[in-house]
Formats: C-alpha cells, structure tokens, sequence
C-alpha cells in the first residue's frame, strides 16, 4: 500500500504516525512545505516571544516514513505533483493541507507560522508606549490580543472585532471580556475596512467612518482553506473545503481522504480538537482496507473550547458534543494549566499515534 500523506499539521502527522504504527508494511510519504510541525494553538506565544511554536519534524515521524519537503499543487491519477515538477504516486492520498489566512493588505497574519515570525519581529522592535491592532474576535484574536498585553504592558494593545467570542456562552463571553479589559485592551466592535501609510504608521480606516493609527496592525482571523484543495480539482463546498463522505473520502475520488480544516464535514470547528480525530480515523480505515475489511464511518463529539487569556491565565468553555456552549466554564490558573495539558496531549498524539477522543454527532 503506496500511501502519500499531503500536510504535516496534527492530521497529517498522526495519519501518517498511525498508519505507519499500525500498517508496518505500508509505504508512507509525507509532503509538507516547510520541515517543522507547527502547532497553531502555540503561535499567539511565538508571536509575543513568550514561547516556541515549531519543532522538527524528523522527531515527529516515525521511522520508515519518507518525508518530502515541498509544495504541492495537483492531485489526479493517483498522483500528487509537486511545485517541482515531481510527481509522487499513491494508492491512497491524505490531504491534510488546512486551512489559510487572507489578511488585508497591510496587517500581518498571526494565523500562519511565517506571519506569527513576522509579528514577534515587529513586536520585538517596538518601543514602549507604541500601538498595536490585533483585527479578529475569535480565539485567536483574543489570545493573541491577551498574550501581547500581559507580556508588554508599555504597549496600547486595541481589538477589533465586528464579533467577539462568538462560540462562548454569555457568561463565558462576558469573563473574557473583563479580563481583556482588565489587561488594558481597548475593544472596538467594528469592521476594518481598508489599511494605508501614514508618517510612518498604519492608517486604519473601519466601517463605521472613522481612523486611527497603529504601529503593528495583526490579522488574526483564519478565513479559508489552502490553494492546494481549490487546485487540486476534488469537489468542493462555497467556502472551497472538499466535499467528503461519512469515511471522510473525497466526493468522487474513493482513493482519495480529506482530513482537517480543509475538510467539509458538517458541525466540525476548525481546531487540533478536529483535526487529530480526524486523522487517526482515517489511518484507521486504511489499516481496514490493508486487511480486506469494510470501513467505519467517522464519528466524534466535542468536550470543550480553551482560550488563553495571557500567561497563566485562561477560560475552559465546556461544551455539548455537537459543540455548542454549556452554561459551565471555568478560569483562572487551573483553566491556564488544564489548556496546556490539552495542547501537549494533541502534540504528544501526533508524534506518537497514540489518541483518544470522544464519539458523538459529528
């Protein structure tokens, strides 16, 4: 079995982890664009400097895997085609790509591993007393918003949001807000619509007519999924995720799996939550197709959502399988403690195959 594993985020790597665990014959490659695993719910820290996002992926996968540094950009008859010209081929494919930052132009994307480099350099630089524009009212937004204020105090830190902590509970919702509050952050409920260059300094223009200015302007909002899926010609949703069945297949393409963010799969929020289930279900099933058995349908449910609030500070939102919020939430140090032993958890399940997760509606 000739497997090529497409993107080394949490689903690739424990696909590709597990498959090789539990299919010791089975011929594994993996693509990715850069030769680190990079885990996203870390990247507010790599940002702010407070901590490291990367590590390489040579101790993440496990020996026997073929790791194969570059981009990939078709899929199609049972072959990825690298940017190079390569073409790599497959009996089955795992496309785990995830997902993609559109920022305006002029702010920098926290979302990804290069913008949040980016970011801790301009951070860096800074000097006391300088303004910094965190655009996005999801987790992401607030995290990063929360880290930079509680690290940097001599720095104005502004949100702007047209939506804030939309998956929270109104109790949940209105804690994180006083906490932002109580670290500083200004929170505007508005819309960036456009940024330009003004002495020097971001001009940024919101819906609502009016301006301000900013030293470092970060978009933290994932807003789609990567070029590779739209590229790769399997079928795909409004919002460009490929189309997949119960087993997580692509739609029209049997041989082919989609796992992640970059996947269609109704209810599912994109996350690490998501996406290593996701993953391990799929080397999984191909294990059943290694051994001539029928596959099992994909099924999980979600327990909670986690969002750090700066240093060892954090909420835990506990929520119903299908995701949506419980009146129960709690914060504080053990909120802080128990999110970093979930991001270790989803780490140490990627490099070592080994994960549990709960089953339910999605």
């Amino acid at each position: 079995m000739r497997v090529v594993v497409v993107g080394a985020g949490y689903a690739g790597t424990i696909a590709a982890n597990r498959l090789a665990k539990k299919v010791p014959d089975a011929e594994i490659t993996i693509v990715n664009d850069r030769p680190e695993f990079v885990e996203r719910v870390r990247l507010h820290q790599q940002t702010t400097g407070t901590g490291g996002a990367a590590t390489p992926l040579s101790s993440m996968l496990r020996k026997g895997i073929a790791f194969r540094l570059g981009t990939a950009v078709k899929i199609g008859g049972n072959q990825v085609v690298l940017a190079d010209g390569e073409q790599l081929g497959f009996d089955y494919a795992v496309i785990a790509t995830g997902g993609s930052v559109h920022p305006i132009p002029g702010s920098i994307p926290v979302g990804t591993w290069e913008g949040a480099r980016a970011a801790e350099g301009r951070l860096t630089a800074l000097q006391d007393g300088g303004d910094v524009t965190v655009v996005g009212g999801g987790l992401t937004g607030i995290e990063t918003a929360s880290e930079i204020a509680r690290s940097r105090k001599g720095l104005k830190v502004r949100l702007v949001a047209d939506e804030f902590a939309a998956g929270l509970s109104d109790g949940a919702r209105r804690k994180v807000r006083k906490s932002l509050e109580k670290a500083g952050v200004e929170i505007l409920a508005d819309r960036i619509v456009g940024i330009s260059q003004g002495r020097g300094r971001d001009v940024v223009r919101l819906a609502s007519g009016s301006a301000f200015e900013s030293d470092v302007t970060l978009w933290a909002v994932i807003s789609g999924v990567s070029d590779f899926v739209a590229q790769s010609g399997l079928a795909v949703d409004e919002r460009g995720r490929a189309l997949v069945d119960r087993f997580l297949r692509s739609e029209g393409s049997p041989n082919v799996f989609v796992v992640g963010d970059c996947a269609a799969v109704p209810g599912a929020r994109p996350s690490c939550a998501t996406a290593s289930p996701q993953g391990a279900h799929t080397a999984d099933n191909l294990r059943r197709i290694s051994r001539g058995k029928d596959l099992e349908p994909y099924s999980m449910g979600y327990v909670g959502q986690a969002v750090g609030l700066g240093g060892m500070n954090a909420l835990m939102q506990l929520v119903r399988s299908d995701d949506s919020p419980r009146n129960l939430y709690f914060s504080g140090f053990f909120a802080a403690v128990t999110k970093e032993i979930v991001s270790r958890y989803a780490k140490f399940g990627s490099r070592t195959a080994i994960y549990v997760w709960r089953k339910g509606r999605i």
